[in-house]
């Protein structure tokens, strides 16, 4: 439970209660009399001897730094009992690879190898604006690259999103969305190459609980690795799962083109470990730091810490380096901007440059969790490879510490650095012991390089970068997190009519107490979630205001295809971007009996240009509510209780039907008789921006419901709702149960 009270979103507290039932039975199942163990594994974390968990420690131990003689005892006493408990979680490792009929093969292959230096792992979306410019209709891999080097040191694999939060919108699945970003596979196999030049690898989703959406004919596995191979992708990333089937490694390999197993949870079964390289660690942070269990069962295996609502990493940070684990950095949560720190930033350049370095290290067999140390607060795992060996540390303490902080064996020629000052350190001897002393600051970080060679170019190349951070202490950088503002795109006026225009129905001006709520999945009440409206100051979920609404008029009912089809035939209108355009038309029209059924399958930019065409424009999202909502604050169009005669029935099964004609529910009328608002199709209505990310705000919900996750993209038939749809290009955005009203200006 302490894991839960540390993330602060609705979906991954959903996601860690399954996490934490399938751990505890695992952990009835795995730590049985049958494999005995004083520190058996929680969460993915052993726990710690007791007498270096703060709580447990004396206050005559905490005074060890100024009188370490009268802590001898003691420290002797804490020594014995974590060997004690190295000895133990050891043994547990490996009496658990006998169980689990572990083989290293995996971990062994030319292919998979780049996993085990894969440090610097984001997610990041598709609709980022700094990956793909709406404009050029281009990828901007260069720009996206450029931009994380400069601003925390670069990456090493790359989690590209497609799906989630706007999969289920309609019936396409998740391969669906894969084929309509822009360019298809062939964009996105250039793509791939793009961050194969720059050396980042890069991996892309599965979501296994995608079983509501238009099937794909074959079994998941085959088709996750028919398209992976196809793009040119180096692994997978299974959401939600706790370990990736065998199924989906055997398919990967039969194409020729073998994937990294990257599940989001940790591995439920230790079986799993030999063939699923990767995953994320969903860690808690208690003072004493907790040792891996994938790092005890497999060196080689690369954890990457997920904390992606915490605005401050270091915790993060100092966990994964104590552990030689890697972060995912990821920023931009599901359009929400979680931004990393100006002081967040630079201690993930700092600490992605050590571990690059040592990186060989990092993934020794004999690795010494939980080295000790002299100093309170202070931890240091021992990384010895060959005849050196790697020290890192970290200071958990709020205040900086100055002098010894390890005390090693003495030997006869070897030198000591200070990987993470840039300098060489002069032990003090006192028998057979040596005491190496430096600096490091509060919540700070430390490295250690033993060698019996005073030349080493890829440390020294270290050497002569690090040398210069001093001058830049973590401590003098904002740790301050701020949400990142958006605007919204402006709707330009019509001109007013001088009669009143067909079809469309008059809007009186009033004072209007505009209340609405975001529906996203995740973010709780985070500064930063849903929309920005011109009169706020950051987005929020939550929105009150009371506004002057001008006189409008907006159509009685949605653009229809007779009309959309009205439109083509006088413009010859054609999209440059036509993947997905009027996908249910054929030869250039509606099928039959669809004249009066509302047009889908259009972008933001199509509604626009028909609206420019009839004289009209989108109506703002206000607007939209008032003509349904009125002045009696309704729940629904027709009023406050739902009713099923007002909408189409909903749409369950995978395969996407048509909505029904605009006109076939008029007792759906909102008070000032316009209709078809709810329940049919989803309408465009603003759009708004932030320097990451486009999207678009949906209003009235749709009749199609994919069943069987809580993820598919969220319902909103209330009037105080809206949903909120990323864009990226029309291509993607263009969906089946996606249409749009128009208004004009009466004022």
């Amino acid at each position: 439970m302490q894991l839960l009270r540390t993330i602060s979103n609705a979906r991954t507290r959903k996601r860690l209660n399954t996490l934490c039932i399938v751990a505890f039975a695992l952990f009835f199942a795995r730590h049985t009399p049958g494999q005995d163990t004083k520190y058996p594994p929680q969460g993915g974390l052993f726990p710690i001897p007791t007498c270096l968990d703060e709580q447990w420690v004396p206050a005559s131990q905490k005074l060890c730094t100024d009188t370490p003689r009268a802590c001898t005892d003691q420290r002797k006493a804490c020594a014995l009992e974590l060997q004690e408990w190295r000895k133990d979680v050891f043994h547990w490792r490996d009496e658990a690879r006998i169980r689990a009929g572990y083989t290293d093969a995996e971990y062994q292959r030319p292919e998979l190898l780049w996993t085990q230096s894969s440090f610097m792992q984001p997610q990041m979306m598709v609709e980022d604006r700094y990956f793909y410019d709406r404009e050029t209709g281009k990828y901007t891999v260069d720009r996206y690259l450029d931009d994380v080097t400069k601003r925390f040191g670069g990456i090493d694999s790359v989690l590209i999103w497609h799906s989630y939060p706007n999969i289920g919108i309609d019936s396409r699945n998740q391969y669906d969305l894969i084929r309509a970003l822009p360019g298809g596979i062939p964009a996105l196999r250039a793509v791939v190459g793009e961050f194969h030049k720059h050396g980042v690898h890069v991996l892309f989703p599965m979501m296994m609980w995608d079983q509501g959406t238009h099937p794909e004919g074959i079994e998941n596995w085959e088709a996750t690795a028919k398209i992976m191979a196809e793009i040119g992708a180096d692994g997978v990333n299974g959401d939600t799962m706790d370990g990736i089937p065998r199924a989906f490694r055997d398919a990967s390999d039969r194409t020729g083109h073998p994937l990294v197993l990257e599940p989001e949870g940790f591995p439920s079964s230790l079986e799993m470990f030999a063939y699923n390289n990767m995953n994320w660690g969903y860690w808690r942070y208690p003072f004493t730091p907790l040792v891996s269990e994938a790092k005890v069962l497999e060196p080689r295996h690369m954890v990457n810490v997920s904390d992606r609502w915490n605005r401050s990493k270091t915790d993060d940070l100092q966990f994964a380096f104590f552990n030689g684990a890697g972060l995912e950095t990821w920023e931009n949560v599901w359009s929400i901007w979680n931004g990393i720190t100006p002081r967040g930033a630079e201690t993930i350049r700092r600490v992605a440059a050590i571990d690059r370095a040592i990186a060989p290290f990092l993934i020794s067999q004999d690795w010494e969790p939980l080295t000790p140390t002299l100093q309170f607060g202070v931890f240091a795992t021992g990384w010895p490879l060959n005849d050196e060996e790697v020290f890192t540390v970290i200071n958990r303490n709020e205040y900086n510490l100055t002098g010894p902080q390890l005390e090693l064996p003495y030997k006869d020629g070897l030198y000591y650095f200070d990987l993470w000052h840039g300098k060489e350190l002069t032990p003090t001897r006192q028998g057979d012991t040596l005491t190496l002393s430096f600096d490091m600051e509060a919540r700070g970080f430390g490295a250690i390089f033993v060698t019996p060679r005073l030349k080493n170019a890829a440390m020294q190349s270290l050497l002569n970068r690090s040398r210069n951070w001093e001058a830049t202490p973590l401590h003098s950088l904002s740790d301050e997190w701020k949400p990142l503002p958006q605007q919204i795109v402006p709707i330009p006026k019509t001109s007013r009519p001088k009669s009143g225009p067909k079809d469309m129905v008059k809007i009186p001006a009033a004072d209007f107490l505009f209340r609405v709520n975001g529906l996203e999945i995740e973010g709780d009440n985070w500064a930063g979630l849903d929309v920005q409206y011109p009169w706020e100051d950051t987005p929020r979920r939550h929105h009150l205001h009371e506004l002057h609404i001008a006189a409008f008029w907006i159509d009685k009912y949605p653009v229809t295809n007779a009309e959309f089809k009205k439109f083509l035939d006088a413009t010859r209108y054609r999209p440059k971007d036509d993947y997905n355009f009027l996908k249910d038309w054929v030869n250039g029209s509606y099928p039959a009996a669809w004249d009066k059924k509302p047009v889908t399958w259009v972008s933001l930019e199509d509604a626009r240009a028909y609206a420019a065409w009839a004289g009209k424009r989108l109506p703002h999202e206000w607007e939209w509510q008032y003509a349904a909502q009125g002045d009696d604050s309704r729940m629904y169009p027709w009023g406050d209780i739902w009713d099923e005669a007002a909408v189409p029935p909903p749409d369950k099964s995978r395969e996407l039907t048509a909505p029904d004609d605009v006109t076939a529910h008029p007792s759906g009328a909102s008070s000032f008789g316009v209709m078809d608002l709810v329940g049919n199709v989803w309408q465009w209505t603003d759009e708004y921006q932030d320097e990451h990310t486009r999207t678009a705000v949906l209003r009235g919900g749709s009749y199609y419901q994919p069943q069987g996750s809580i993820w598919y993209f969220p319902r909103a038939y209330r009037n105080t709702e809206h949903s909120k749809y990323l864009l990226m290009a029309p291509a993607k955005d263009r969906a089946g149960t996606l249409g749009f009203r128009c208004v004009v200006d009466a004022e």
